[in-house]
């Protein structure tokens, strides 16, 4: 027997879909902004932070990197009320996704800082900067740009990464697939709809991070 493709229940569902996808872009917004700053706060730590917390940075990156995605989704909202810290599904996910990041985003960052010359941050000890301020308004933002192509593409993995959230009852884009394909028996539609949706979010996401670093580097948007 043949089989047709059959949309026709979207305009029932659109408020889940438009639900799931808040959910996704809203993961991915606090995912992205705090999973950053933490990244960059780990990569100073390990190139000029204090020596006593390195090996804590160092065994937190490697623990992050070297281990699923969805292991630590499960540790966070499963694990950690057993401590006495009870999140939410949207919490707990928010919080995977910002540790994830951090790891990920540490050593990319620390790439660019590595790469930085030593000469900088000589630069601003001459000026008399302490060497906070140093990394702050000499170091940090060309190394950023150094690595800003390599942390966006980071922020989307993240962000499509972030369908396993499903697996909490986080009423993401992907709870949204399988709650529709579990009433309409048109998984094939469902997941379709869903590809598409990450797919324009994966490049909304690119784009968005490519104009931020035009923003934020001018050298970068001249060249």
């Amino acid at each position: 027997m043949g089989s047709r493709f059959d949309f026709a229940w979207i305009p029932a569902y659109a408020p889940v879909i438009g639900k799931g996808i808040m959910v996704t872009v809203e993961l991915a917004a606090v995912g992205a902004v705090l999973g950053i700053l933490l990244g960059i706060f780990c990569a100073w730590v390990r190139v000029a932070g204090p020596k006593w917390a390195r090996p804590v940075v160092v065994a937190y990156v490697e623990l992050i990197r070297n281990t699923p995605f969805l292991i630590q989704l499960f540790f966070v909202f499963f694990g950690l009320p057993s401590l006495g810290l009870r999140l939410g599904e949207l919490q707990a996910a928010n919080l995977a996704m910002v540790i994830n990041l951090g790891a990920y985003g540490c050593e990319i960052v620390r790439a660019g800082l590595t790469a930085t010359p030593r000469g900088q941050w000589e630069a601003g000890a001459s000026l008399g900067m302490s060497p906070i301020e140093t990394f702050r308004h000499v170091v940090l933002v060309p190394a950023l740009e150094k690595i800003w192509p390599a942390l966006s593409s980071q922020v989307v993995i993240v962000m499509l990464g972030s369908a396993v959230v499903s697996q909490i009852a986080a009423e993401d884009l992907t709870f949204a697939a399988n709650f529709i394909q579990s009433r309409t028996f048109r998984a094939f539609e469902a997941y379709i709809l869903a590809t598409v949706v990450y797919l324009a979010l994966a490049v909304a996401l690119r784009r968005l991070m490519a104009g931020i670093g035009r923003l934020i580097f001018p050298r970068r948007a001249a060249r």
